[in-house]
């Protein structure tokens, strides 16, 4: 019977590493420190969280009450089966689940493997030295299995006092750096949306006359500038380009804290992330903490076109230089904007000067050219010509998956698969509406809004409607509000689709492809964790 407890107990390990593998990658999609975050998402998903396959193990918690030896080895052969066929099919989940973001084996995810590996080694290590207690050591670890989810929640949070000396050391050590390298600019970018191609622009733009470090990826937080500064930046650098995201009021100020930013770029605020902040005001503040970090003798590039922008107090000094499109007071105007599906151009004009100069781009839609006038204000600030600043334009290439254009086989894909927002997801139907042919939008909606989210839904669907001559939802729940509102503006029910994997849609929208090119908009590729 020793020897059938121990194999139970290895097949169980088995399960057991594979689940919390799976509860590992939900924390870390929800940004490790918010760790109430990650317990609201738990709460919210039970489905993912505890398992139709946990039910087999309720008979196991029966075990410390059967006195039966052949009962007992029956019930451990059964649920031996039982798990291993559990496990084959989580491994079965796992090779066929769509991850935008996998899971990244950090040195943070190993430190959480200590504790969650004890848990279950120590009732099986006490089992095994007092054969008495075997069967409720078993019925422990069943338990462990079942509620894995929140033994992650534990882990991470008896884990802190470590965190917090790996955080402090590496912190330290970024900021010992940064003070070393005198002659270093740094340039900070934040806003709602349009962060990382503003970062690649302008990038492409001074790499013309400086050497320059862009964060890597979407390394925008507190841990991703300590990585960049520790492990990426050159002592050869000129420039550091710093991509700023946050989710909580001083996020902002604890990243300039960091790095020191002398020039800001803020793009486009909206509502992203609204659930997290609370409030559109906190949105607003938080954005602004890079402005107000900036030296007297800072540069701020903000937009003219964005009244949040125009009628914020500025509580500090500094340069400050206004792009636009619609509004001509600016400092830098694209003007005579001309879009198709090839890419953009614009003529930029100069306040105070009369000659306009031409600028052509790859990149889709007018969102984007605000992106580039930041580029351009900021590279006209370090010294880059009219001439060097077009050539660097016409090379810029789209982030990927930020409404870049792809060829699939027979279907053109605008994959703008990043967290959507109301804004960028209106530019996004501008784009895909200036294509030719069928025009399908594929979307499981917007997130991370709070209350506003069911409304901003709403009107995404009434906005979907005037340009898609089809849709297809991904996740029956959460693109209701959408489906309302298409249906409540008159759209054509059989022209809607519903579909709860986002792989599906790929053949589908071929299917729906006629005589014409057919353009797909993927409007927001969530996780599967969030599709419901």
């Amino acid at each position: 019977m020793l020897f059938l407890y121990l194999v139970l107990f290895f097949v169980l390990l088995i399960y057991y590493f594979t689940k919390t593998r799976r509860a590992l990658h939900m924390l870390q999609l929800n940004h490790y420190n918010e760790n109430q975050r990650y317990l609201k998402w738990v709460m919210k998903h039970p489905k993912q969280a505890f398992y139709h396959l946990d039910l087999g193990g309720v008979i196991l918690l029966l075990l410390p009450f059967v006195t039966n030896d052949i009962l007992r080895n029956i019930i451990l052969i059964v649920m031996i089966g039982f798990y291993l066929f559990a496990e084959y099919t989580l491994l079965l989940l796992a090779k066929t689940d769509q991850n935008k973001t996998p899971l990244v084996t950090t040195s943070r995810i190993k430190r959480l493997w200590v504790p969650l590996f004890l848990f279950f080694m120590i009732p099986v290590v006490i089992g095994f030295l007092f054969h008495d207690l075997l069967p409720w050591m078993l019925f422990l670890d069943v338990m462990f299995c079942i509620f894995c989810y929140f033994l992650v929640y534990l882990a991470n949070i008896i884990n802190i006092p470590a965190e917090k000396m790996v955080f402090h050391y590496y912190a330290s050590k970024a900021k010992r750096k940064l003070s070393e390298m005198k002659n270093l600019k740094v340039i900070g970018i934040t806003g709602s949306y349009g962060k990382t191609s503003s970062k690649n622009i302008l990038n492409d733009i001074l790499s013309v006359k400086y050497i320059t470090r862009p964060s890597p990826k979407n390394y925008n937080t507190y841990y991703g500038l300590m990585i960049t500064v520790n492990n990426y930046l050159d002592k050869f650098d000129d420039v550091l380009i710093a991509e700023m995201g946050a989710y909580a009021r001083g996020d902002i100020k604890g990243l300039c804290n960091l790095v020191h930013p002398k020039y800001g770029i803020l793009t486009k605020i909206g509502t992203a992330h609204l659930e997290s902040f609370g409030s559109e005001e906190n949105i607003l503040k938080t954005k602004f903490e890079l402005i107000e970090s900036l030296p007297s003798d800072g540069v701020a590039v903000l937009n003219r076109d964005d009244e949040k922008q125009v009628s914020y107090p500025l509580q500090n000094k500094v340069k400050t230089i206004w792009i636009g499109i619609m509004n001509q007071d600016a400092d830098l105007v694209a003007t005579n904007i001309r879009c198709s599906g090839q890419g953009t151009w614009f003529e930029l004009k100069l306040k105070g000067q009369k000659e306009t100069y031409p600028f052509e781009t790859c990149l889709l839609g007018k969102g984007n050219v605000y992106n580039i006038l930041a580029g351009i204000a900021l590279g006209l600030e370090f010294g880059v010509t009219i001439p060097e600043l077009q050539m660097a334009v016409r090379k810029v290439r789209p982030v990927d998956n930020r409404l870049e254009l792809k060829k699939l086989g027979d279907m053109y894909q605008i994959a703008d698969a990043y967290n959507s927002n109301p804004d960028g997801a209106k530019m996004a139907l501008e784009v895909l509406d200036m294509m030719p042919g069928t025009k399908v939008v594929v979307t499981p909606g917007m997130i991370e809004l709070g209350k506003k989210g069911r409304e901003a839904n709403y009107q995404f669907g009434v906005q979907i409607s005037e340009v898609a001559d089809y849709v297809i939802l991904i996740g029956e729940q959460q693109t209701l509000p959408i489906k309302e509102g298409l249906l409540e503006s008159g759209y054509d029910p059989k022209k809607i689709h519903v579909l709860n994997d986002v792989r599906a849609s790929y053949p589908l929208v071929l299917k729906l492809k006629g005589k014409e090119d057919i353009y797909a908009l993927y409007e927001n590729d969530l996780p599967d964790s969030y599709v419901e």
